[in-house]
């Protein structure tokens, strides 16, 4: 990767998404770059402000509430500070509690869970199944990316109810059900599904050889224990690739999230001869860093065609933006999520960590991805609720026959 003509790894992550694991929830959100609170965050704050009616408040609670014990001293201190950050209303933006924070840094990695193995996040303000992750109970059950969740066993979901609610009614021990209604896109009427959670483990991604010797390489997530082991990973599927002798390539971001900045314009390098622009960079002023490809990749005589769907976030669209845009590949399937901002990350000693929005990333003829500027594909073919009971894909379909295949 070349930023401004020298070389840098600066971790970044996807979406604002959350999978359901057994304690907690994997949020891969935004793009990520870890920051020094004294000198980044510290220094946006001119004046304090008076915090006497907050004081006021806290005393009233304190001696007049009826159940004392109900909420202890740090429930109350990070319930303080989540309804602070939720005030800036960006889904982006957030404060996870030390048990939240764990269960992120795990999901990020892939590790075993508990859980049903979907993620989620916001559309319209609801909450909705980003993507059921492959091979999970969620996904075996029926649940697909775009689902608006109405209920959990049976309790509504209100528009009070955030992600972290939401999260709470949905996780438990593998073994044990639960209930969701949701609603499909593109249906009128709910579906009731039940499901047993399970144990999960997400790798990052996979590779298969068609028929007609077209390669078919699934990504996940950008994520992995590390930037490095992903890149061990994406290297390992390469040399796979190009071991067959394959010329054609169907890459499938169908229902990833997002994960490192880093790993998103690493993939891209692949594919692009050199000197193309992949992103950009822009912060709240307005400055714009541009990130280019290099002298070309292992991929640049590969025919491409990307997969996407609503469930490609954030990394995944800026790699497949990266490729529509510079002429490499066609894009086939549904507009996808439409999430392009950085958070930089801070932890804290108590374990405790923030996520706020710092950039805004750009697609290569400088728009910003957002819900109302998502990648469309250049072949819009959706994926039914027929379909998918039917075990059929016509998105892949599509992508084989523009290759060439049967």
């Amino acid at each position: 990767m070349v930023k401004n003509g020298k070389k840098e790894n600066i971790k970044v992550l996807g979406v604002v998404i959350l999978s359901i694991c057994m304690l907690a929830i994997g949020y891969t959100a935004g793009q990520l770059i870890h920051v020094n609170t004294d000198i980044s965050l510290k220094s946006l704050v001119t004046e304090k402000p008076d915090m006497s009616l907050f004081w006021s408040v806290w005393d009233i609670m304190e001696s007049e509430f009826v159940e004392q014990d109900k909420v202890t001293t740090e429930e109350k201190e990070y319930g303080a500070i989540k309804g602070l950050v939720d005030s800036y209303d960006d889904p982006a933006t957030i404060f996870l509690t030390p048990e939240e924070t764990e269960a992120f840094n795990s999901t990020n990695e892939g590790k075993y869970f508990e859980g049903i193995g979907a993620e989620l996040g916001y559309k319209d303000s609801a909450v909705v199944i980003i993507s059921p992750l492959d091979g999970s109970p969620a996904k075996e059950a029926g649940i697909r990316p775009g689902d608006y969740i109405i209920s959990v066993d049976g309790q509504d979901i209100t528009s009070d109810d955030t992600v972290y609610d939401v999260v709470d009614m949905i996780r438990g021990e593998a073994g044990t059900v639960v209930t969701l209604e949701v609603l499909h896109n593109g249906d009128s009427e709910t579906t009731t599904i039940e499901i047993t959670r399970g144990e999960i483990t997400v790798p990052s991604m996979t590779v298969e050889i068609l028929d007609n010797n077209i390669a078919y390489l699934d990504v996940a997530r950008f994520t992995d224990s590390s930037y490095l082991s992903w890149i061990s990973n994406w290297e390992n599927a390469k040399e796979e690739i190009l071991d067959s002798g394959s010329d054609k390539l169907i890459l499938d971001l169908r229902g990833n999230p997002g994960g490192y900045f880093d790993a998103a314009v690493y993939a891209a390098d692949d594919f692009l001869a050199g000197e193309e622009i992949i992103s950009i960079q822009e912060d709240g002023q307005g400055n714009q860093e541009e990130f280019t490809s290099d002298e070309g990749g292992d991929f640049t005589d590969m025919e491409v065609v990307v997969l996407v769907d609503s469930g490609s976030a954030s990394a995944s669209e800026i790699l497949a933006g990266a490729l529509q845009i510079n002429g490499f590949a066609k894009i086939v399937g549904e507009n996808t999520y439409g999430k392009g901002t950085a958070q930089a990350i801070e932890e804290f000693l108590d374990g405790s960590s923030l996520h706020v929005t710092v950039y805004k990333w750009l697609l290569p003829d400088g728009t910003w991805i957002n819900t109302d500027n998502p990648i469309t594909p250049d072949y819009e073919v959706e994926l039914t609720t027929e379909d998918f009971i039917a075990g059929e894909d016509p998105q892949l379909d599509k992508a084989i026959e523009l290759l060439g295949g049967n």
